[in-house]
């Protein structure tokens, strides 16, 4: 870290001289410091055990459930990790909780597009948000990063959300749909450098141009998605003008109009306006905030028909009576609906199933709702994304100690003594880490294969 201060780019400091809120003495210096921030977010739906072995963490200010960590630990040998108890999240962009609080209802049934998704961070922290009548279409064009996300959200126990794996255009064929719009956009990254001082070396005032005509790429493709009167949060981890406030600008100049956010004065955000229009952005610079760099601005689209067209017919297909009888062993079946997925039943919300259907024929559909498991010779095979719900019933559980939760978590043979028999839940510090079928004389383990933990 000691050499960062020669590796800053000097056309960086540059571009943020007239910058409001930059002070190139104080960047500098903290950018050389070698300080590092780590911060979680709790999950509020598994939280409880995380707050009573950690009563003293310092809060981040904006947001209800984030913390800062004094060191950071091996999160990869930390089962609660695993189990979705808490994500791993930089503390500026944990402001889209303000962002999103502020300007939309979020008592209310709420159809939600991040459209940037992968690896999680926003979309566990706006399903943390939401009511549980609402949808959330969590997107990521990658097809490796969309594994990741969809696997964050079944940590997550996320029941009210549909991983898509599309392109920004796609989601034209879903005109008018969604009531908000979170666009956390690819950028140059300027504001991770103390995270990642690599990215240094990719950083160019060009690289900053190119971006910022993605940006308006990947906005322009998705926008006709967002309703009249719809709430768009924008947000980068860079510093650049061009990416930020002449974005925020550039939607004004398409109708749509930029809206303030309170922050408190000793939260040390800085407030800026655009040259010619003066639409409100948000920077956070980590001489003046725990945090690392970030932008983040909202607004309300002025134009369109407002039209809410009739979904398609409900092609989904239910799960029959004897398929749901044999599910109830597993989950309350009330106030859900169950529905085949090929071999596998899905529980769904209301959300999530009236515009499934919608949802599947415009795009390429990851996941949606929970995987309760498939029904073979009138047994449940409890899929993995049921152990990491909040809609179990009371199944049998074993209560296992961290050396054995992690080799659990590495997919090894545990041995514990327990009396029931069959499908049992196995559970650290009261938090379910996934399944194993006690056969009487052996175990097995069945965490996923693909997420086991490969460290030692």
């Amino acid at each position: 870290m000691s050499q960062l201060k020669n590796k800053l780019p000097p056309d960086l400091l540059k571009s943020l001289h007239q910058v409001k809120g930059f002070d190139e003495k104080a960047f500098i210096e903290m950018h050389t410091s070698g300080n590092q921030v780590t911060s979680i977010r709790l999950n509020p739906a598994k939280h409880a055990t995380f707050s009573i072995l950690h009563p003293t963490l310092q809060r981040v200010p904006w947001s209800t459930e984030g913390y800062y960590l004094t060191e950071r630990p091996s999160f990869t040998l930390d089962p609660l990790f695993h189990a979705g108890v808490y994500y791993v999240q930089e503390a500026s962009s944990m402001f889209l909780e303000q962002a999103l609080r502020q300007t939309a209802d979020l008592n209310q049934p709420l159809r939600i597009l991040d459209l940037c998704a992968a690896p999680g961070g926003k979309s566990t922290l706006i399903q943390s948000l939401i009511s549980e009548d609402s949808l959330l279409v969590s997107n990521e064009v990658n097809k490796s990063r969309v594994n990741i996300l969809a696997e964050n959200l079944t940590k997550w126990g996320a029941g009210n959300v549909v991983v898509t794996n599309n392109q920004p255009k796609d989601f034209q064929r879903l005109k008018e749909f969604f009531d908000v719009m979170v666009v956390d956009a690819p950028c140059s990254g300027s504001g991770l450098f103390r995270k990642d001082v690599d990215a240094i070396d990719h950083w160019s005032l060009d690289s900053v141009e190119m971006c910022a005509r993605r940006q308006k790429d990947i906005l322009a493709d998705a926008l006709d998605a967002l309703k009249r009167d719809g709430i768009l949060i924008y947000s980068t981890c860079s510093y650049s003008i061009s990416e930020n406030e002449e974005i925020a600008e550039w939607l004004v100049g398409l109708g749509y109009a930029s809206l303030p956010l309170q922050v408190e004065n000793d939260w040390g955000i800085v407030e800026t306006l655009s040259t010619n229009v003066s639409a409100k952005g948000y920077r956070f610079y980590p001489d003046k905030i725990k945090g690392e760099g970030f932008f983040i601005s909202a607004f309300r689209k002025t134009s369109g028909d407002q039209s809410d067209s009739r979904p398609p017919k409900n092609k989904l297909q239910s799960a029959s009576p004897k398929e749901l009888l044999i599910a109830s062993e597993f989950i309350e079946v009330k106030d859900l609906h169950f529905v085949k997925w090929g071999e596998h039943i899905l529980a769904l919300t209301s959300g999530v199933f009236s515009t499934l259907s919608l949802l599947q024929s415009a795009l390429y559909v990851k996941k949606g709702g929970v995987n309760v498991g498939s029904v073979i010779r009138e047994e449940m095979i409890p899929h993995h994304e049921l152990a990491m719900s909040n809609w179990l019933t009371k199944v049998p559980a074993i209560h296992v100690d961290e050396s054995t939760a992690l080799n659990f978590l590495r997919r090894k043979d545990i041995q514990i003594e327990s009396y029931a028999r069959g499908w049992v839940l196995v559970k650290y510090k009261d938090t379910a880490l996934g399944w194993i079928k006690n056969m009487g004389n052996r175990m097995n383990n069945y965490y996923p294969k693909e997420w086991r933990i490969l460290n030692k």
